[in-house]
C-alpha cells in the first residue's frame, strides 16, 4: 500500500465498519486537521501552536505570572523560560516587576506582540472557516455551538479553554 492509499483509507469513513465510532473518526479527522492548519497558521510564532497557545494566553488574559503560565498550559517551568526568552528575544512580550510581590514577573505582551496574535488569530479563523467550508453557514453556526456545548459538558471542572486546547496539543504529539 503506497503512502497515498494508506492516508485515503485512514480518511474513509467508518460507516459500514464493524470497529470505530463516527463520532471518534469525525473527531479524529477534524482535530487532525485542524492541527495542521494551525500549524501552518502560527509558522510566524516561535514554536508555532505551542508559541500560539503562549501569546494567546498572554495576551488575553491578565498578565500572568511565568509559572502560572506554564503550569496552565502544561508546559515544564524549566521549557517556559526558555520559550519566554525566545518571546522576549522576538519582541513580542516582556517580563516585568509585578508590584505586589517584587520577586514575581508578570509576563506581559508588547505591542507586536499584540500585532503579530491579531494576525494569526485572523490566520486561524479562515484555516477554521475553511475547514468547514463544506457546511453551509447555519449549519457550521449550529455544530460550533454543539461542540461547544458538549465540550464545556465534558471538560473537567474548571478546566479553562487555553489548558484544554494545551492538554489536548500535547495527547496528539504523543499519539
Amino acid at each position: 500500500m503506497t503512502t497515498h492509499e494508506a492516508a485515503e483509507t485512514a480518511t474513509l469513513s467508518p460507516q459500514g465498519s464493524s470497529h470505530g465510532s463516527v463520532l471518534g473518526w469525525s473527531l479524529a479527522v477534524l482535530l487532525r486537521e485542524w492541527s495542521a492548519r494551525v500549524e501552518e497558521a502560527s509558522r510566524d510564532l516561535p514554536q508555532g501552536v505551542r508559541g500560539y497557545q503562549v501569546l494567546s494566553a498572554v495576551v488575553h488574559d491578565a498578565p500572568p505570572t511565568q509559572a502560572a503560565l506554564a503550569a496552565r498550559l502544561g508546559i515544564d517551568r524549566t521549557v517556559m523560560t526558555y520559550l519566554l526568552d525566545k518571546f522576549e528575544g522576538c519582541d513580542l512580550l516582556e517580563r516585568k516587576q509585578d508590584p505586589s510581590d517584587r520577586r514575581a514577573r508578570r509576563i506581559v505582551p508588547t505591542e507586536q506582540g499584540r500585532r503579530l496574535l491579531a494576525e494569526v488569530d485572523a490566520r486561524v479563523a479562515q484555516a477554521e472557516d475553511e475547514l468547514l467550508s463544506t457546511l453551509p453557514p447555519e449549519d457550521r453556526r449550529v455544530l460550533l455551538a454543539l461542540l461547544e456545548h458538549a465540550a464545556t459538558g465534558a471538560a473537567p471542572a474548571g478546566e479553562d479553554r487555553c489548558s484544554a486546547v494545551a492538554r489536548t496539543a500535547v495527547l496528539t504529539r504523543e499519539a
